[in-house]
């Protein structure tokens, strides 16, 4: 079914198509050591971290692919709207996986099937905010990042972060952006290229509430920063993620993802200097018009990485 430009762009629509996306992209060896990890903790609660939760897909995911069985789920993200459409989308998703949902009077829920119970709270908090309230604390067992390092400064954020893990605290961050953006057929290669660059030199200088907000290389940088903040390096693996029509189509909400995805490269070059703003134009139109024909294939480099906290030291 083909999906004309939409007048409007939704970043929780986004976030929802995106998800079919990111299950072909994790990497399942990377995935595989996280639950083999997990393996002695079957039947025990612990205690999990999302940092930058979105809508809750990732919840999702690790409850249906059976990642875990038993958890204290702390959920956060700093946009309002997505946490809202979290503590919506999350309770129909379970009963449609026929688990028992049992909701509390905070923004808390049960969500109960067989062997697996997990209780969710979701917080809409500027992760800054949160740390500083958490400092200390090392609480987790387990922290997830799902496709947010590359959007905050790693210096920063990753140190504080990991500290809110307890010793021998597992870290398990994914689909982080590393420095390729493909997008063919091509439309003129020497344009298509300077494009990419443009797009890639916008994340560099991305800056949100006066701070440096992310990096088109965060994959390979992370490795690195996780490493200068003591944590061991279990194992890492790329997350690509590859979108293309099939015979009947784009998968799911898929073309609505790549129209939002020409939709962030537009607004983040619009009127870039080194850009014909008329032939840009053209460039996005072209591009649009790809994904209505279902000719368009889009392709990113990620990297996830799985990581462990050292313990007590004497």
């Amino acid at each position: 079914m083909k999906m004309t430009e939409p007048y409007e762009y939704s970043f929780t629509r986004y976030l929802a198509a995106k998800k079919s996306v990111d299950d072909r992209a994790l990497n399942r060896r990377v995935l595989q050591g996280l639950q083999s990890l997990l393996l002695p903790h079957l039947g025990v609660p612990i205690h999990v971290l999302e940092v930058g939760a979105g809508i809750g897909t990732m919840i999702e995911r690790l409850l249906d692919w059976h990642v875990l069985d038993r958890a204290v789920y702390s959920a956060v993200d700093a946009d309002v709207k997505a946490v809202s459409e979290a503590r919506r989308r999350l309770p129909q998703w379970a009963h449609q996986g026929g688990y028992g949902v049992t909701m509390a009077s905070s923004p808390t829920m049960t969500l109960r099937k067989a062997d697996q119970e997990i209780l969710v709270t979701f917080e809409a908090a500027r992760i800054s905010d949160f740390v500083a309230r958490e400092r200390d604390c090392r609480t987790w067992d387990l922290m997830l990042a799902n496709a947010f390092f590359d959007l905050v400064d790693l210096p920063s954020t990753v140190p504080d972060l990991l500290a809110l893990l307890r010793p021998h605290g597992l870290l398990y961050f994914t689909i982080n952006f590393d420095g390729l953006t493909i997008l063919e057929p091509e439309i003129d290669p020497g344009l298509d290229a300077r494009i990419a660059t443009l797009y890639h030199e916008s994340m560099d200088r991305r800056i949100v509430s006066e701070e440096p907000a992310g990096h088109s290389r965060t994959g390979r940088r992370l490795l690195t920063q996780l490493r200068a903040c003591g944590a061991d390096l279990l194992d890492a693996g790329g997350s690509d993620w590859i979108v293309f029509a099939g015979p009947d189509g784009y998968p799911g909400d898929e073309a609505y993802f790549l129209h939002h995805i020409l939709h962030m490269i537009s607004t983040a070059l619009r009127k870039h200097p080194a850009l014909d703003a008329k032939c840009f134009d053209g460039w996005i139109a072209e591009r649009h018009n790809q994904v209505e024909k279902g000719t368009l294939i889009f392709m990113t480099h990620q990297i996830d990485v799985l990581g462990r906290m050292p313990g007590h030291t004497e």
